[in-house]
């Protein structure tokens, strides 16, 4: 499915839900909020969910609520380790499953330090499963880990993507701010290699928040006023937690606020100019 064009009103950039961010509710839950909300699509986690694993189930629920799949994000999460098997194997399922539902983007988080051969081998094989199966692999940008208060070596060869020779990256708000990085700043540095972004916010605490933008000390505003105006071509995807929320009205509330938030930053100043002058 195609992502839609830019509607009367809203941002030519498509806005995107993640799955992540109706956590603990479902992949279908996703796609019914999504709708009801006035989402441009959604961005699917591959978990040990099913649902999530399954093309057709999915097709059939974008279908059903008119969401358009944008993104697959591949199960590279140390919590999603024991889904598809070895690390080859879910890229290339996930690149498979991105071409069978439409969905031009892969996210991908950079190898641990343990998968060694992987790792050696990683921005030239994520680029080969790209181009065999037509979709974009986004690297995406993680964060050091701290142990009694010294740097351990988690990722390899770096938790930070911009350094390497990736062409594609996705960017993590609430995981830039666990690094101490400015967003607005990187993202600028990223130029064209910027293909996706998590939008979300956090604090340099040591906690990957995902906090919703505006909370935290990240420059999401500008960030997005930066993309707007810059001609981004990807898709924000909205990934926030939401488990702290007491019902499903708060939690529809929040992530309401959120797309609000994008849509609002992400219309180009051109487009702000000709509504003031009407």
């Amino acid at each position: 499915m195609p992502t839609p064009l830019p509607q009367p009103g809203r941002a030519a950039i498509p806005v995107a839900l993640s799955s992540a961010s109706v956590y603990p509710l479902s992949v279908h839950d996703t796609f019914a909020v999504a709708h009801d909300l006035g989402y441009d699509g959604v961005e699917i986690m591959v978990t040990n969910s099913q649902v999530s694993q399954d093309p057709e189930s999915l097709r059939e629920l974008s279908e059903q609520y008119r969401q358009p799949i944008l993104a697959i994000h591949a199960p590279t999460l140390l919590l999603t380790q024991q889904v598809w098997g070895a690390a080859w194997t879910k890229i290339e399922l996930s690149a498979a499953m991105a071409a069978e539902v439409g969905a031009s983007t892969v996210v991908a988080h950079p190898p641990f330090r343990w998968q060694t051969g992987y790792a050696e081998n990683f921005a030239e094989g994520v680029k080969d499963i790209a181009e065999q199966y037509g979709v974009t692999i986004a690297v995406e940008n993680m964060y050091p880990w701290r142990v009694r208060g010294r740097e351990a070596k988690a990722y390899l060869p770096h938790w930070n993507p911009i350094p390497e020779p990736y062409e594609n990256v996705t960017w993590d708000f609430s995981h830039a701010a666990i690094a101490g990085m400015d967003s607005f700043e990187q993202i600028r540095k990223l130029g064209d290699r910027l293909r996706h972004v998590h939008l979300t916010d956090g604090t340099p605490n040591g906690k990957d928040e995902h906090l919703l933008p505006g909370d935290g000390t990240q420059r999401c505003a500008e960030a997005l006023s930066y993309l707007a105006d810059a001609g981004f071509d990807g898709v924000v995807a909205v990934e926030v937690s939401t488990r702290k929320a007491r019902g499903a009205g708060e939690r529809e509330e929040q992530l309401k606020q959120t797309l609000e938030f994008a849509r609002e930053h992400l219309r180009p100043k051109a487009v702000l100019a000709g509504h003031s002058a009407s």
